[in-house]
């Protein structure tokens, strides 16, 4: 059952194998670091003896892998689960419920570095290797060594997760990392399908006129032409080669390799009717209320004097959303508070008479 998944029986097989088991390790690899349009290419699965890698690009129906992630009998581990739920979510419609997550479980426990390779050498004396952090898992034939290295990624995470479980278990903080966990079953892909507006997340891409904006080939847009010179031609929309040397953030080199595309991609944008256009939603911001301001500021002072008492992060122990959704209610006694639904009950069981008695 141990091994490389690249048919639709093989992981059938592996998953009727794991689902016996009382967890299994979950990671996911992508390639956003390589393509432009971001997608699944690897998902890495380790019970306690095993691990399997599936290759979601060759394995016809991974079905059975769904029905993993949603059986509520088996213990999911994830390190850092919000990004692989999100694209599991957004691919294969999967949704995954009994969750631990090793980084959550980390933050609360007051951990400085909560980074899988730093917490697998404190807890788990094993030193990950960086060889191939920024690796193109969108490549075929995948080598051994980089098969390996996603395979460390879970590997060790049920003797990390069954360490930090225990230590939160003596800080008295495990209910509030189930709490947690339990709020990673509702995670849902939030962008758009196919990440076709993948183009707004170019730093500058909304302060440009709706006829300027682009989209690239599938490929990570800095392989292809940095976002600068990107958003210079944008603005600029030349109608001629000539005009390139007109733009001084357009490099000669790129001109020339990338010129007769980027006249056609301009002359494409300028020939798209007004209602092809995409329009980008700018949101006002609310005029400053002192008042308010100086609750939040009431409810950060008490939740940081809290959170150092407690050798936690503040941003862990409450957010800034949280304290403001606080300080917009401003509840008067325990019932008020608990009506704030950003609160997680463990939150307000912490913090509670401090906030009230900060408002």
């Amino acid at each position: 059952m141990d091994g490389y998944l690249r048919s639709a029986d093989a992981l059938a097989e592996t998953v009727a194998a794991f689902r016996r088991e009382p967890l299994v390790a979950v990671d996911t690899e992508a390639a956003s670091f390589h393509r432009y349009v971001d997608r699944v290419y690897l998902i890495q699965l380790s019970t306690r003896a095993a691990t399997a890698i599936v290759d979601p690009l060759t394995v016809s129906d991974l079905a059975p892998l769904g029905g993993l992630l949603a059986d509520a009998g088996v213990e999911k581990v994830f390190h850092d689960a919000d990004y692989d739920l999100r694209i599991l979510d957004r691919d294969y419609q999967f949704r995954a419920r009994h969750l631990f997550d090793t980084r959550i479980a980390a933050q609360l426990a007051g951990e400085p570095a909560i980074g899988l390779a730093a917490l697998l050498e404190k807890y788990a004396g094993v030193r990950l290797p960086k060889t191939h952090q920024k690796a193109d898992w969108s490549r075929r034939p995948l080598p051994p060594e980089m098969l390996a290295y996603a395979a460390d990624d879970t590997r060790h995470l049920p003797k990390l997760r069954d360490a930090l479980r225990a230590r939160l278990a003596q800080l008295g903080r495990l209910s509030w990392a189930e709490e947690e966990f339990s709020r990673l079953e509702e995670l849902r892909w939030s962008g758009p399908a196919g990440d076709g507006d993948a183009y707004l997340r170019v730093k500058g891409a909304k302060t440009l006129l709706p006829r300027q904006l682009a989209q690239q080939e599938d490929r990570a847009l800095f392989r292809i032409i940095g976002n600068e010179a990107l958003l210079a031609v944008s603005r600029a929309l030349p109608r001629s080669a000539a005009e390139f040397s007109r733009i001084p953030d357009l490099p000669a080199s790129l001109a020339r390799r990338h010129g007769a595309a980027l006249l056609a991609a301009v002359a494409r944008a300028q020939g798209l009717p007004e209602a092809g256009l995409p329009r980008i939603e700018r949101v006002r911001r609310p005029p400053k209320d002192p008042a308010f301001d100086g609750r939040v500021e009431r409810l950060k002072a008490v939740r940081n004097r809290v959170a150092q008492e407690l050798g936690i992060d503040p941003g862990v122990l409450c957010g800034r959303p949280t304290l403001e959704a606080v300080a917009h209610a401003a509840p008067k006694d325990r019932a008020g508070l608990a009506r704030v639904g950003e609160l997680r009950r463990w939150q307000a069981d912490v913090l509670g008479d401090a906030l009230l008695a900060a408002l």
